[in-house]
C-alpha cells in the first residue's frame, strides 16, 4: 500500500502480506513500514514472520513487484511463485485496444476457472484468442512473458 503521507521528504509504502485459510478465509499475516517496494522492505517482512514462527510458505501470490519475488528467493527459497490473476489479465489488457477486452477477459476467465493446465488449453486453444496485437499498445513488460508467467 502506498499512503500519500510523506516522511521526511519520502512517500511512506506498506508492505502488507496476506494468508489464505485452508476454507478460504483471507487472515492478515503481516503489515510494516517501508519507504519503497524494495527487496530490503519485503525481507525485513519476511524474515520478521520467520521469526515469529512462520513455516514456510507452500505458494506464494503476488502482483509482480520485484522486490517481493527477490525477497521471497532469499528467505524462503523452497515457497512456489505465482503472479496474482488480477494483476496478470490487467497487464494482458493494458496491451490491448479497449475493443478487444470483451473477448479477451471471457478467455482469460475460462482459463482462469479451468480444472487444471489441460483443461484450459483443451477449452482455449491459441488460435481462439482476440487478433489484436497488430493495434496493440508496446508494452514495456509482458506478464504472459515474464518469470513468472503462466506457471
Amino acid at each position: 500500500m502506498h499512503l500519500n503521507v510523506r516522511l521526511d521528504e519520502a512517500k511512506l509504502c506498506l508492505p502488507v502480506m496476506v494468508g489464505v485459510r485452508v476454507d478460504g478465509r483471507k487472515e492478515l499475516v503481516a503489515l510494516a513500514e517501508g519507504y519503497r517496494e524494495s527487496t530490503e522492505s519485503w525481507a525485513d517482512l519476511l524474515r520478521d514472520c520467520k521469526r515469529r514462527g512462520m513455516r514456510v510458505p507452500i505458494l506464494a501470490v503476488g502482483d509482480g513487484a520485484l522486490g517481493f519475488w527477490n525477497a521471497l528467493r532469499e528467505v524462503f527459497p523452497t515457497s512456489r511463485e505465482r503472479r496474482c490473476w488480477f494483476h496478470r489479465i490487467a497487464n494482458v489488457l493494458r496491451a490491448m485496444p479497449k475493443s478487444a477486452h470483451p473477448g479477451a477477459k471471457r478467455t482469460l476467465a475460462e482459463i482462469w476457472n479451468a480444472e487444471d493446465r489441460e483443461h484450459a488449453r483443451a477449452r482455449c486453444p491459441r488460435s481462439s484468442w482476440p487478433t489484436a496485437a497488430s493495434s496493440a499498445k508496446p508494452s514495456r513488460r509482458s506478464s504472459m512473458t515474464s518469470t513468472n508467467s503462466w506457471r
